[in-house]
């Protein structure tokens, strides 16, 4: 055996003409280099160290919802332009881009499920649309969302990643948090449970609004939550900012949320509580 030969045994299968250039992926976190089939066997996250790379909406709901369960509604409310808004670009054009690139008009996907064999209302955001905004569209589709649970007896599940409110739309995005806050106020109300999901990033108008009015508060590894970005709050407040400052484990020593969960134990954790908490309803 030549020493070509010897080194081959240790090389790592190339790609095949089938498969992109992005099949190697990069690991943020450790810099190890994965295959890209073998972090979508560990639900996106790194093999070596576990890092959790950002998913879409459709991803999250695989990862959550039982196979062939996912009902979607409203899937055709789509965001008018009540501004004619314009900045670098005009707030159609934004729009065209975001569903040229997720084939939808909006950054949520809200529906209806089995998770691991119990019914819930589940509603995801998507960074890729309009970095999962929170416009007038998104907040309609959480609150009908929260008005089926209440008619079916449902939990709620929202799985959160969002750069705020849609400036776009102005005060009709600021409405929305009132609007998803006074929902959830109703589905309390009804003693019925509500679940809300921090992925990374969480931040603005959702974090301020009902990404932390869940009875169970859950967040990611190393996501990101928090209203402004810490580049902002260190300017403002002139001081350097502690180790780890907004990623989730540094919330969850500080109280503001309840668990960090892996994304391999999250579907099994979101059932467990929905079961507890529906048991007596």
């Amino acid at each position: 055996m030549g020493f070509g030969d010897f080194l081959k045994k240790f090389k790592r299968p190339q790609p095949t003409k089938d498969e992109k250039p992005t099949s190697w992926i990069k690991c943020p976190a450790c810099g190890s280099i994965s295959f890209y089939k073998e972090v979508k066997k560990e639900n996106n996250t790194c093999p070596k160290c576990g890092y959790h790379f950002r998913m879409s909406a459709e991803e999250r709901i695989k990862l959550l919802a039982d196979e062939n369960t996912f009902v979607e509604y409203d899937k055709n409310l789509e965001p008018n332009d009540p501004l004619n808004f314009v900045d670098k670009k005009s707030y159609k054009k934004r729009i065209e881009e975001g569903y040229k690139k997720t084939g939808r008009k909006s950054s949520v996907i809200s529906g209806e499920c089995e998770i691991n064999g119990i019914p819930a209302q589940l509603v995801v955001f998507d960074f890729a649309f309009m970095g999962g905004s929170l416009g007038s569209v998104e907040g309609e589709k959480i609150v009908r969302a929260v008005m089926r649970a209440i008619s079916k007896q449902h939990g709620v599940v929202i799985v959160s990643t969002s750069g705020g409110a849609r400036m776009q739309e102005s005060t009709f995005s600021l409405m929305q948090m009132a609007k998803t806050s006074a929902a959830l106020a109703s589905l309390a109300e009804h003693k019925l449970p509500y679940i809300s999901v921090l992925t990374d990033p969480t931040f603005g108008g959702v974090s301020a609004s009902f990404a932390f009015l869940g009875d169970y508060i859950i967040a990611e590894p190393g996501a990101m939550i928090g209203f402004a970005g810490p580049r902002v709050i260190k300017q403002t407040i002139g001081e350097d900012l502690p180790e780890g400052f907004q990623r989730a484990e540094f919330l969850l020593e500080h109280g503001l949320i309840d668990m960090v969960v892996k994304r391999n134990e999250l579907k099994k954790t979101i059932s467990d509580l929905l079961k507890y908490s529906l048991k007596s309803v």
